[in-house]
């Protein structure tokens, strides 16, 4: 599998395009960076012809035209699996934060946000709220390595969230970084930036004889 030549940086459900810019900005890596939006998100205009995460992940993958690592947040996390699922030939790299991944994730102590979040945000959609997606089937197909970065402090995506992901997925590593909250990708984005940069330059394609064993887990101390 080559390296990337591009970098895309998915938003969560805030539709913030800037989220990602201060992890970005240090990273080393020569891809091109691309920040695309949620159309009816944040500062990106509405579009009639979406309707639903489907329609984003389409949308999405008509960019995926290259060697392409994703790069995404919380709900971006989960448009970027089904997104690798459709193209793998494309998609090299995967690096997720604090995502429900696409799972059902209610009996890992998760903290439901979608209450607050409308009642802060009522111009947005709500079929972005009402969506059940269900990825947990094809996780095991997905075989771009994944860079998991989660916070022992989130109440929205728990450390669990994390290792259950990772254990679903061919080859993953989890970083969890000590009272990191489900902001960290933003918030830490100088220590989460070298992990990025180390996952594309060294990653490589799981061979078919690999195990989920494979799978590592570290936690970054405080």
């Amino acid at each position: 599998m080559p390296f990337p030549s591009q970098l895309l940086f998915l938003p969560g459900a805030s539709g913030n395009t800037d989220f990602w810019k201060p992890a970005a900005q240090r990273l080393r890596h020569p891809a091109a960076h691309v920040h695309p939006g949620w159309p009816g998100f944040g500062d990106t205009p509405p579009d009639p012809g979406i309707h639903g995460i489907e329609d984003l992940a389409e949308r999405l993958i008509a960019q995926i035209d290259q060697p392409t690592a994703l790069i995404a947040q919380s709900m971006g996390g989960a448009i970027a699996l089904l997104a690798a699922s459709r193209r793998p030939q494309w998609v090299t790299h995967l690096v997720l934060t604090v995502t429900s991944g696409g799972m059902d994730i209610s009996d890992l102590g998760a903290q439901d946000w979608r209450p607050a979040f409308c009642a802060a945000n009522p111009e947005l959609p709500r079929w972005f709220i009402d969506s059940r997606l269900d990825l947990t089937a094809a996780l095991a197909e997905i075989k771009a390595p994944a860079l998991l970065l989660w916070g022992d402090a989130d109440p929205i995506s728990p450390v669990a969230v994390g290792q259950r992901l990772a254990a679903l997925l061919p080859q993953a590593t989890l970083h969890v970084f000590a009272g990191g909250d489900h902001d960290l990708g933003h918030a830490l984005a100088h220590d989460v930036a070298p992990l990025i940069d180390a996952h594309l330059a060294s990653a490589a394609p799981m061979h078919d004889n690999a195990h989920p064993a494979q799978n590592r887990y570290e936690k970054t101390p405080p």
